[in-house]
């Protein structure tokens, strides 16, 4: 099952979405049993923006469990525009990773993104060692971005044509773990 749901590109949309139409995020199977008995289980907040001066800090995150008594599990559903398991926006890693593809420097990119040079190595370094796996899978999904060559050239294309967190939620649903 996976996490991210294609609902916007911005928080905005997002809070938009669960107001007008929370259903949009419910998934059709339980992700531990597979059954399609699953029922709204209210919502968690989370920061979505690191910034200490957001509009949108925190906002709700859609929990569902499994109505089978055996089961009972329970899931989360993101936004593609909030990063799993990160405390920064997609476009904020966008901004950087394109930097570092660029052949710009990690003390650059941390000192103008006001990320610290630790996460920027880290974002580097994943992906460094997911890139080719994750543009095997892009790849099988969009098949122009077959010509844009291997490491930086593919991500440069990629990034062209469609948003990391995009990118990101196509990997999700094709079952590609990411971050």
């Amino acid at each position: 099952m996976y996490r991210m749901v294609f609902a916007g590109g911005c928080l905005q949309e997002h809070l938009e979405t669960m107001e007008h139409s929370p259903e949009r995020y419910r998934p059709e199977r339980c992700p531990q049993c597979g059954m399609a008995r699953l029922w709204r289980h209210g919502s968690y907040l989370r920061k979505a923006d690191r910034r200490r001066q957001s509009d949108f800090n925190p906002v709700p995150i859609p929990r569902f469990k499994c109505r089978d008594r055996e089961c009972g599990g329970t899931c989360s559903r993101l936004p593609e525009c909030i990063a799993p398991r990160r405390w920064y926006s997609w476009l904020v890693q966008q901004w950087v990773l394109q930097w570092l593809q660029g052949g710009g420097s990690v003390r650059a990119g941390a000192f103008w993104s006001g990320v610290a040079r630790r996460t920027v190595r880290r974002w580097r370094d994943w992906l460094g060692a997911c890139g080719d796996r994750f543009a095997l899978f892009l790849r099988s999904r969009f098949p122009e971005l077959g010509r844009a060559g291997d490491g930086a050239a593919f991500w440069q294309g990629c990034l062209e044509r469609m948003p990391l967190s995009l990118a990101m939620a196509w990997l999700d649903h094709d079952g590609v773990r990411v971050p």
